[in-house]
Protein backbone atom coordinates (compact mmCIF):
# COMPACT_ATOMS: atom_id res chain seq x y z
CA UNK A 1 0.00 0.00 0.00
CA UNK A 2 1.54 3.28 -1.13
CA UNK A 3 1.36 6.05 1.47
CA UNK A 4 2.21 9.66 0.64
CA UNK A 5 3.55 11.31 3.81
CA UNK A 6 2.98 15.06 3.57
CA UNK A 7 5.21 17.10 5.87
CA UNK A 8 6.87 20.50 6.14
CA UNK A 9 4.50 23.38 5.52
CA UNK A 10 4.88 27.05 6.34
CA UNK A 11 3.91 27.22 10.00
CA UNK A 12 6.26 27.73 12.95
CA UNK A 13 6.00 24.00 13.62
CA UNK A 14 7.66 23.03 10.33
CA UNK A 15 10.65 21.39 12.02
CA UNK A 16 8.39 19.30 14.26
CA UNK A 17 6.39 18.29 11.18
CA UNK A 18 9.50 17.00 9.43
CA UNK A 19 10.54 15.06 12.56
CA UNK A 20 7.06 13.49 12.59
CA UNK A 21 7.22 12.74 8.87
CA UNK A 22 10.64 11.13 9.16
CA UNK A 23 9.49 8.93 12.00
CA UNK A 24 6.35 7.81 10.17
CA UNK A 25 8.42 7.17 7.03
CA UNK A 26 10.94 5.04 8.91
CA UNK A 27 8.24 2.98 10.64
CA UNK A 28 6.40 2.30 7.39
CA UNK A 29 9.52 1.67 5.31
CA UNK A 30 10.69 -1.09 7.64
CA UNK A 31 7.27 -2.73 7.98
CA UNK A 32 7.03 -4.73 4.75
CA UNK A 33 3.37 -3.63 4.63
CA UNK A 34 3.64 -0.14 3.17
CA UNK A 35 5.63 1.78 0.56
CA UNK A 36 6.01 5.30 2.00
CA UNK A 37 6.66 8.26 -0.28
CA UNK A 38 7.96 11.43 1.43
CA UNK A 39 6.33 14.63 0.19
CA UNK A 40 7.26 18.15 1.27
CA UNK A 41 4.65 20.91 1.23
CA UNK A 42 5.96 24.44 0.82
CA UNK A 43 4.62 27.86 -0.08
CA UNK A 44 2.31 30.32 1.65
CA UNK A 45 -1.26 30.30 3.02
CA UNK A 46 -2.37 31.66 -0.37
CA UNK A 47 -0.61 29.09 -2.55
CA UNK A 48 1.41 25.98 -1.84
CA UNK A 49 3.24 23.28 -3.77
CA UNK A 50 4.13 19.63 -3.25
CA UNK A 51 7.50 18.00 -3.89
CA UNK A 52 8.45 14.34 -3.69
CA UNK A 53 11.63 14.26 -1.62
CA UNK A 54 14.55 11.92 -2.27
CA UNK A 55 15.15 9.77 0.78
CA UNK A 56 18.65 11.11 1.47
CA UNK A 57 17.33 14.68 1.60
CA UNK A 58 14.47 13.64 3.88
CA UNK A 59 16.86 11.98 6.31
CA UNK A 60 19.71 14.50 6.44
CA UNK A 61 18.45 18.02 5.62
CA UNK A 62 16.69 20.30 8.10
CA UNK A 63 13.12 21.46 7.58
CA UNK A 64 14.18 25.07 7.07
CA UNK A 65 16.89 24.12 4.57
CA UNK A 66 14.42 22.11 2.51
CA UNK A 67 11.81 24.87 2.73
CA UNK A 68 14.20 27.63 1.66
CA UNK A 69 15.46 25.66 -1.33
CA UNK A 70 12.02 24.70 -2.57
CA UNK A 71 9.80 27.70 -1.84
CA UNK A 72 10.66 29.70 -4.96
CA UNK A 73 10.33 26.80 -7.40
CA UNK A 74 7.21 26.89 -9.56
CA UNK A 75 5.41 23.61 -10.08
CA UNK A 76 4.54 24.63 -13.62
CA UNK A 77 7.51 26.51 -15.07
CA UNK A 78 10.60 25.31 -13.22
CA UNK A 79 11.01 21.82 -11.84
CA UNK A 80 14.77 22.12 -11.30
CA UNK A 81 16.08 22.44 -7.75
CA UNK A 82 19.84 22.56 -8.42
CA UNK A 83 20.31 20.25 -5.44
CA UNK A 84 23.91 19.13 -5.11
CA UNK A 85 24.25 15.57 -6.34
CA UNK A 86 26.11 13.12 -4.13
CA UNK A 87 26.99 10.10 -6.33
CA UNK A 88 28.14 7.86 -3.49
CA UNK A 89 24.95 8.39 -1.49
CA UNK A 90 22.80 8.18 -4.62
CA UNK A 91 24.25 4.81 -5.63
CA UNK A 92 23.74 3.36 -2.15
CA UNK A 93 20.13 4.52 -2.08
CA UNK A 94 19.39 3.11 -5.54
CA UNK A 95 20.93 -0.26 -4.66
CA UNK A 96 19.72 -0.83 -1.11
CA UNK A 97 16.76 1.49 -0.51
CA UNK A 98 15.13 2.39 -3.76
CA UNK A 99 13.73 5.84 -4.45
CA UNK A 100 11.09 7.48 -6.58
CA UNK A 101 13.46 10.30 -7.40
CA UNK A 102 17.04 11.38 -6.76
CA UNK A 103 16.10 15.07 -7.00
CA UNK A 104 13.06 16.84 -5.47
CA UNK A 105 10.22 16.53 -7.94
CA UNK A 106 7.20 18.82 -8.10
CA UNK A 107 3.89 17.02 -8.16
CA UNK A 108 0.25 18.09 -8.49
CA UNK A 109 -2.59 16.71 -6.39
CA UNK A 110 -3.95 14.98 -9.49
CA UNK A 111 -0.61 13.24 -9.99
CA UNK A 112 -0.51 12.40 -6.29
CA UNK A 113 -3.87 10.64 -6.60
CA UNK A 114 -2.38 8.31 -9.22
CA UNK A 115 0.82 7.75 -7.26
CA UNK A 116 -0.49 6.79 -3.79
CA UNK A 117 -3.33 4.80 -2.25
CA UNK A 118 -3.64 7.00 0.83
CA UNK A 119 -2.10 10.08 2.43
CA UNK A 120 -0.62 10.51 5.88
CA UNK A 121 -0.76 14.18 6.87
CA UNK A 122 2.22 14.93 9.11
CA UNK A 123 1.69 18.69 9.03
CA UNK A 124 1.01 20.82 12.11
CA UNK A 125 -0.99 24.02 11.96
CA UNK A 126 -2.24 25.32 8.61
CA UNK A 127 -2.95 23.95 5.99
CA UNK A 128 -2.93 20.48 7.55
CA UNK A 129 -5.03 21.05 10.67
CA UNK A 130 -7.59 23.52 9.38
CA UNK A 131 -9.52 21.49 6.80
CA UNK A 132 -7.75 22.98 3.77
CA UNK A 133 -5.68 19.93 2.87
CA UNK A 134 -8.47 17.54 3.89
CA UNK A 135 -10.86 19.20 1.42
CA UNK A 136 -8.32 18.97 -1.42
CA UNK A 137 -7.61 15.31 -0.73
CA UNK A 138 -11.33 14.50 -0.66
CA UNK A 139 -11.77 16.24 -4.03
CA UNK A 140 -9.17 13.86 -5.47
CA UNK A 141 -10.61 10.77 -3.78
CA UNK A 142 -7.61 10.27 -1.50
CA UNK A 143 -8.08 8.72 1.95
CA UNK A 144 -6.17 10.44 4.77
CA UNK A 145 -5.46 10.17 8.47
CA UNK A 146 -7.25 12.13 11.16
CA UNK A 147 -10.45 14.13 11.37
CA UNK A 148 -12.46 15.58 8.51
CA UNK A 149 -13.00 19.08 7.16
CA UNK A 150 -15.74 20.20 9.55
CA UNK A 151 -13.87 19.11 12.68
CA UNK A 152 -10.48 20.52 11.70
CA UNK A 153 -11.91 23.84 10.51
CA UNK A 154 -13.44 24.22 13.99
CA UNK A 155 -10.55 23.03 16.17
CA UNK A 156 -7.92 25.16 14.41
CA UNK A 157 -9.80 28.17 15.82
CA UNK A 158 -9.12 28.10 19.56
CA UNK A 159 -11.70 30.80 20.29
CA UNK A 160 -14.51 29.12 18.32
CA UNK A 161 -13.66 25.74 19.87
CA UNK A 162 -13.65 27.25 23.34
CA UNK A 163 -17.10 28.80 22.86
CA UNK A 164 -18.46 25.57 21.38
CA UNK A 165 -17.25 23.49 24.32
CA UNK A 166 -18.51 26.05 26.84
CA UNK A 167 -22.01 25.78 25.36
CA UNK A 168 -21.88 22.04 26.01
CA UNK A 169 -20.90 22.40 29.66
CA UNK A 170 -17.17 21.72 29.29
CA UNK A 171 -14.77 23.56 31.60
CA UNK A 172 -12.79 26.12 29.56
CA UNK A 173 -10.99 29.38 30.35
CA UNK A 174 -12.63 32.74 29.70
CA UNK A 175 -11.25 34.20 26.45
CA UNK A 176 -11.28 37.36 24.33
CA UNK A 177 -9.90 38.16 20.87
CA UNK A 178 -7.71 41.22 20.34
CA UNK A 179 -7.47 42.41 16.72
CA UNK A 180 -4.78 44.50 15.07
CA UNK A 181 -7.34 47.23 14.33
CA UNK A 182 -8.33 47.48 17.99
CA UNK A 183 -4.69 47.68 19.05
CA UNK A 184 -3.48 50.13 16.39
CA UNK A 185 -6.52 52.44 16.52
CA UNK A 186 -6.57 52.87 20.29
CA UNK A 187 -3.89 51.02 22.20
CA UNK A 188 -4.59 52.58 25.64
CA UNK A 189 -8.30 51.76 25.44
CA UNK A 190 -7.55 48.19 24.32
CA UNK A 191 -5.13 47.68 27.22
CA UNK A 192 -7.68 49.13 29.62
CA UNK A 193 -10.36 46.71 28.35
CA UNK A 194 -8.02 43.73 28.67
CA UNK A 195 -6.98 44.70 32.19
CA UNK A 196 -10.61 45.22 33.20
CA UNK A 197 -11.52 41.72 31.98
CA UNK A 198 -8.43 39.69 32.91
CA UNK A 199 -6.17 39.81 35.93
CA UNK A 200 -2.40 39.39 35.69
CA UNK A 201 -0.97 36.88 35.04
CA UNK A 202 -3.00 35.72 32.05
CA UNK A 203 -2.30 33.72 28.89
CA UNK A 204 -1.89 35.09 25.36
CA UNK A 205 -1.62 32.99 22.21
CA UNK A 206 -2.48 32.95 18.50
CA UNK A 207 -6.11 32.24 17.65
CA UNK A 208 -5.35 29.63 15.02
CA UNK A 209 -1.80 28.30 15.18
CA UNK A 210 -0.45 25.00 16.45
CA UNK A 211 0.09 24.10 20.09
CA UNK A 212 2.72 26.02 22.10
CA UNK A 213 3.46 28.46 19.26
CA UNK A 214 3.80 32.00 20.67
CA UNK A 215 2.01 31.05 23.91
CA UNK A 216 3.04 33.26 26.85
CA UNK A 217 2.08 33.93 30.45
CA UNK A 218 1.76 37.71 30.65
CA UNK A 219 2.82 39.10 34.03
CA UNK A 220 2.36 42.84 33.46
CA UNK A 221 1.49 45.63 31.04
CA UNK A 222 5.02 45.80 29.57
CA UNK A 223 4.85 42.13 28.57
CA UNK A 224 1.38 42.64 27.06
CA UNK A 225 2.60 45.57 24.95
CA UNK A 226 5.70 43.65 23.85
CA UNK A 227 3.61 40.65 22.83
CA UNK A 228 1.08 42.71 20.87
CA UNK A 229 3.74 44.79 19.11
CA UNK A 230 5.59 41.61 18.14
CA UNK A 231 2.59 39.70 16.87
CA UNK A 232 1.21 42.77 15.03
CA UNK A 233 4.56 43.83 13.52
CA UNK A 234 4.56 44.73 9.82
CA UNK A 235 7.49 42.49 8.81
CA UNK A 236 9.32 39.37 9.94
CA UNK A 237 11.96 41.27 11.94
CA UNK A 238 11.60 41.10 15.70
CA UNK A 239 12.39 44.28 17.69
CA UNK A 240 15.24 43.40 20.08
CA UNK A 241 13.90 45.42 23.00
CA UNK A 242 10.49 43.75 22.77
CA UNK A 243 11.88 40.22 22.50
CA UNK A 244 13.96 40.86 25.62
CA UNK A 245 10.84 41.86 27.57
CA UNK A 246 9.24 38.56 26.60
CA UNK A 247 12.39 36.56 27.31
CA UNK A 248 12.51 35.12 23.80
CA UNK A 249 15.48 32.99 22.88
CA UNK A 250 17.63 34.16 19.93
CA UNK A 251 16.05 33.20 16.59
CA UNK A 252 12.95 31.86 18.33
CA UNK A 253 9.98 31.48 16.00
CA UNK A 254 7.41 34.19 16.62
CA UNK A 255 4.63 34.49 14.01
CA UNK A 256 2.86 37.71 13.17
CA UNK A 257 -0.93 37.73 12.86
CA UNK A 258 -3.93 40.01 12.65
CA UNK A 259 -5.35 38.90 15.99
CA UNK A 260 -4.48 37.03 19.18
CA UNK A 261 -6.23 35.47 22.14
CA UNK A 262 -6.24 36.55 25.76
CA UNK A 263 -7.46 34.00 28.29
CA UNK A 264 -7.63 33.48 32.03
CA UNK A 265 -4.80 31.51 33.57
CA UNK A 266 -6.25 28.26 34.86
CA UNK A 267 -5.08 28.00 38.47
CA UNK A 268 -5.28 25.51 41.31
CA UNK A 269 -7.60 27.57 43.49
CA UNK A 270 -9.02 25.47 46.33
CA UNK A 271 -8.34 22.13 44.61
CA UNK A 272 -6.35 19.59 46.64
CA UNK A 273 -4.28 18.57 43.60
CA UNK A 274 -3.70 20.30 40.27
CA UNK A 275 -1.80 19.12 37.21
CA UNK A 276 -1.49 19.55 33.46
CA UNK A 277 -2.16 16.47 31.34
CA UNK A 278 -2.37 15.44 27.71
CA UNK A 279 -4.48 12.48 26.63
CA UNK A 280 -4.30 10.63 23.35
CA UNK A 281 -6.90 8.50 21.64
CA UNK A 282 -7.61 6.23 18.69
CA UNK A 283 -10.87 5.59 16.88
CA UNK A 284 -12.02 2.30 15.37
CA UNK A 285 -14.87 1.17 13.14
CA UNK A 286 -16.91 -1.81 14.21
CA UNK A 287 -18.50 -4.29 11.77
CA UNK A 288 -21.48 -1.98 11.29
CA UNK A 289 -19.26 1.00 10.53
CA UNK A 290 -19.90 2.70 13.87
CA UNK A 291 -17.08 4.66 15.45
CA UNK A 292 -15.60 3.47 18.73
CA UNK A 293 -13.23 5.51 20.90
CA UNK A 294 -10.17 4.08 22.61
CA UNK A 295 -8.89 6.52 25.22
CA UNK A 296 -5.29 6.26 26.40
CA UNK A 297 -3.95 6.84 29.88
CA UNK A 298 -3.14 10.58 30.03
CA UNK A 299 0.42 11.76 30.53
CA UNK A 300 1.36 14.30 33.17
CA UNK A 301 3.10 17.30 31.63
CA UNK A 302 6.02 18.91 33.45
CA UNK A 303 7.22 22.27 32.09
CA UNK A 304 10.57 23.86 32.98
CA UNK A 305 9.15 27.35 32.44
CA UNK A 306 5.76 29.05 32.53
CA UNK A 307 4.62 27.44 29.28
CA UNK A 308 5.55 24.07 27.80
CA UNK A 309 7.60 24.63 24.65
CA UNK A 310 7.30 22.77 21.35
CA UNK A 311 10.71 21.21 21.94
CA UNK A 312 9.72 20.00 25.42
CA UNK A 313 6.61 18.38 23.98
CA UNK A 314 8.10 16.61 21.01
CA UNK A 315 11.91 16.40 20.95
CA UNK A 316 14.00 13.85 22.82
CA UNK A 317 15.82 15.16 25.86
CA UNK A 318 13.96 18.48 25.87
CA UNK A 319 11.10 17.87 28.29
CA UNK A 320 9.54 15.56 30.83
CA UNK A 321 6.25 13.72 30.45
CA UNK A 322 5.17 11.18 33.06
CA UNK A 323 2.98 8.37 31.75
CA UNK A 324 0.56 7.54 33.22
CA UNK A 325 -0.24 10.76 35.06
CA UNK A 326 0.05 10.82 38.85
CA UNK A 327 -3.46 11.78 39.90
CA UNK A 328 -3.29 10.27 43.39
CA UNK A 329 -0.85 8.13 45.43
CA UNK A 330 -3.57 5.57 46.26
CA UNK A 331 -3.93 3.16 43.28
CA UNK A 332 -7.70 2.76 43.63
CA UNK A 333 -8.31 6.49 43.87
CA UNK A 334 -5.84 7.14 41.05
CA UNK A 335 -7.74 4.72 38.80
CA UNK A 336 -11.06 6.38 39.61
CA UNK A 337 -9.71 9.83 38.78
CA UNK A 338 -8.04 8.60 35.58
CA UNK A 339 -11.29 6.98 34.48
CA UNK A 340 -13.21 10.22 35.07
CA UNK A 341 -10.64 12.30 33.17
CA UNK A 342 -10.70 9.90 30.22
CA UNK A 343 -14.51 10.08 30.18
CA UNK A 344 -14.28 13.89 30.07
CA UNK A 345 -11.76 13.79 27.21
CA UNK A 346 -13.88 11.31 25.29
CA UNK A 347 -16.91 13.57 25.65
CA UNK A 348 -14.91 16.41 24.13
CA UNK A 349 -13.71 14.18 21.28
CA UNK A 350 -17.26 13.09 20.52
CA UNK A 351 -18.62 16.64 20.68
CA UNK A 352 -16.22 17.90 18.00
CA UNK A 353 -16.40 14.62 16.03
CA UNK A 354 -12.74 13.58 16.30
CA UNK A 355 -11.70 10.77 13.95
CA UNK A 356 -8.60 8.64 13.59
CA UNK A 357 -6.48 9.91 16.44
CA UNK A 358 -5.94 13.07 18.48
CA UNK A 359 -4.39 14.48 21.61
CA UNK A 360 -6.30 16.70 24.02
CA UNK A 361 -4.45 18.98 26.44
CA UNK A 362 -6.10 19.85 29.74
CA UNK A 363 -5.67 20.99 33.32
CA UNK A 364 -7.14 18.74 36.01
CA UNK A 365 -8.42 20.08 39.32
CA UNK A 366 -8.94 17.39 41.94
CA UNK A 367 -11.27 18.17 44.85
CA UNK A 368 -12.37 15.86 47.70
CA UNK A 369 -15.84 15.63 46.18
CA UNK A 370 -15.35 15.95 42.43
CA UNK A 371 -12.97 16.26 39.45
CA UNK A 372 -12.80 19.13 36.95
CA UNK A 373 -11.12 18.68 33.56
CA UNK A 374 -10.39 22.08 32.00
CA UNK A 375 -9.71 21.82 28.27
CA UNK A 376 -6.77 23.81 26.91
CA UNK A 377 -6.53 22.62 23.32
CA UNK A 378 -7.51 19.87 20.87
CA UNK A 379 -4.78 18.64 18.52
CA UNK A 380 -6.33 16.81 15.57
CA UNK A 381 -2.94 15.90 14.07
CA UNK A 382 -0.64 15.51 17.07
CA UNK A 383 3.08 15.24 16.43
CA UNK A 384 4.46 11.72 15.98
CA UNK A 385 8.10 12.42 16.71
CA UNK A 386 9.88 9.49 18.41
CA UNK A 387 9.84 11.29 21.76
CA UNK A 388 6.18 12.30 21.87
CA UNK A 389 4.26 10.92 24.83
CA UNK A 390 1.40 9.57 22.70
CA UNK A 391 3.67 6.62 21.89
CA UNK A 392 4.11 6.02 25.63
CA UNK A 393 0.34 6.11 26.06
CA UNK A 394 -0.45 3.71 23.22
CA UNK A 395 2.25 1.31 24.49
CA UNK A 396 0.24 0.84 27.70
CA UNK A 397 -2.60 -0.39 25.47
CA UNK A 398 -0.30 -2.83 23.70
CA UNK A 399 0.57 -0.87 20.54
CA UNK A 400 4.05 -0.64 19.08
CA UNK A 401 4.72 2.66 17.27
CA UNK A 402 4.11 0.88 13.94
CA UNK A 403 0.87 -0.68 15.22
CA UNK A 404 -0.36 2.76 16.24
CA UNK A 405 0.48 4.35 12.86
CA UNK A 406 -0.95 1.33 11.02
CA UNK A 407 -4.24 1.64 12.93
CA UNK A 408 -4.47 5.34 12.05
CA UNK A 409 -3.91 4.63 8.35
CA UNK A 410 -6.39 1.77 8.23
CA UNK A 411 -9.12 3.82 9.91
CA UNK A 412 -8.78 6.59 7.33
CA UNK A 413 -8.74 4.10 4.46
CA UNK A 414 -11.81 2.24 5.72
CA UNK A 415 -13.67 5.49 6.39
CA UNK A 416 -13.04 6.65 2.83
CA UNK A 417 -14.22 3.32 1.40
CA UNK A 418 -17.43 3.43 3.45
CA UNK A 419 -18.06 6.99 2.24
CA UNK A 420 -17.97 5.84 -1.40
CA UNK A 421 -20.51 3.04 -0.90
Amino acid sequence: MRIGIIMGGFSAERHISVESGRNVYEKLASSGTYTPIPIFLTGTPLQHSLFILPIHILLKDSADDIHERLKHISTTTDNSTNWTEEPAIDSIIKKYVGSFTMQPTAITYQELAHLVDSVFIALHGRPGEDGTLQAILEQHGLPYNGSGVTTTSLTIDKFATNRFLHKHGIYVANQAVVTIDQWKNNTPATIETIEATFKYPFIVKPVDDGCSVAVFKIQNKDMLIAYAENIFRADSNQPTNLTQVLGLKPNAAFPNYQQFLVEDLIEKGTATHFLEITGGLLTHLDEQGNRQYEMFEPSEVVATGDILSLEEKFLAGEGQNITPARFHPDPTTNLAISTKVKEDLQKVAQLVNIEGYARIDAMVKIYPTHIETWIIEINTLPALTPATCIFHQCAINGYTPFDFIHTIIQYGYKKARIATI
